[in-house]
């Protein structure tokens, strides 16, 4: 599964041009980056455990209103959307957590242009894909379960199939840090080093949490993973 705690790949935009030919406007625009995306790292650590009480609330609320839905769903190719939708029930709960910071994180990226049109195109989908994962709808888990057990495990409602395709595409990309060190101011050194700590700090989250609240979930709905 994929993780879903907030990923910070914030800085990803700064696929940086060769040295030689660095202008001041990317200089600038890399650390007016570095100062949201470092905002943006420290709001991601404070959401980790707010998400997942949220998460944990989620999981008691489905075992008190449908514990048990989808028993006996075969352990095929064909039940995959029904589990993946759980994933995206998560990562509903946990990027929406942090939906304040990632609203503030994009409207300081948007007017900034480098030099170079690669890096706009990965800012701009980088602002893109974060707000679209800040704004999941959370699916109706018990609702659509229930659908898929009506139809004898052959029927993955359409919107669950539609909704599982669209998040799937928001991939995030990671931090290209070799790239972006030139163009680091000597006064945003700080700013780094403490997003490469949360960096780690999430990314231990996500394995740690991520995979046993997925299961913890899929447990209770009855649902294979």
């Amino acid at each position: 599964m994929r993780t879903f705690v907030l990923p910070l790949v914030m800085l990803a935009l700064a696929i940086a041009p060769s040295p030689s030919r660095a202008s001041t406007q990317d200089v600038a625009v890399t650390h007016a980056a570095i100062v949201a995306g470092y905002a943006l790292a420290r709001a991601g650590v404070a959401t980790i455990n707010t998400a997942q009480s949220k998460i944990e609330s989620f999981n008691r609320k489905l075992a008190a209103e449908c514990a048990g839905v989808g028993r006996g769903t075969p352990e095929t190719e064909a039940s995959q959307p029904m589990s993946y939708e759980v994933a995206v029930a998560l990562w509903s709960i946990a990027y929406g957590s942090a939906a304040r910071p990632i609203k503030t994180f994009a409207k300081a990226m948007r007017p900034l242009r480098w030099t170079n049109p690669r890096i706009n195109r990965v800012a701009r989908t980088l602002v893109a894909n974060l707000t679209a994962l800040a704004t999941i709808p959370l699916p109706d888990l018990c609702g659509d379960v229930r659908s898929w057990t009506a139809s004898r495990f052959t029927t993955v409602p359409r919107h669950v199939v539609e909704l599982d395709r669209r998040v799937e595409r928001l991939e995030l990309p990671e931090i290209p840090w070799k790239l972006l060190a030139p163009y680091v101011r000597r006064g945003d050194t700080g700013r780094v080093e403490y997003i490469k700590r949360a960096e780690r700090k999430i990314a231990e989250a996500e394995f740690v949490l991520g995979q046993s609240d997925w299961y913890a979930v899929l447990q209770t709905l009855g649902l294979p993973p």
